[in-house]
């Protein structure tokens, strides 16, 4: 019997994502995912993981300093884009499924 490949790259993005808690975004599905923040090579990546964390461990915030950091929002645009609360686009550079863990790594568009 052949194994199933245990890393597949996915097509389908989630719609939405909104901040629900210090580094934690919801989905349209109500999934939640954990996020990074990442710079390589003058380049400001996240580094989203789905984890499946209780609602009643996710502390709500409406801190500045996260407002000001990361976006409240992203909205999924044609093209394999994304547009933030802060009207800026981010591209995807992967969205793969690990495992049964998904991840997908937004990357910022110079003209951003």
């Amino acid at each position: 019997m052949a194994e199933l490949p245990s890393k597949l790259h996915l097509t389908s993005h989630p719609i939405c994502l909104r901040i629900r808690g210090t580094s934690v975004y919801e989905d349209d599905k109500k999934c939640t995912w954990l996020h990074l923040v990442m710079e390589t090579g003058g380049v400001l990546q996240v580094r989203l993981r789905q984890e499946d964390i209780p609602s009643g461990h996710i502390a709500c915030t409406t801190s500045l300093l996260t407002s000001s950091t990361m976006p409240w929002r992203w909205t999924l645009h044609p093209g394999s884009k994304y547009l933030d609360s802060l009207c800026r686009f981010w591209r995807i550079v992967h969205h793969i499924k690990e495992n049964g863990v998904e991840e997908m790594i937004l990357e910022l568009m110079e003209d951003s």
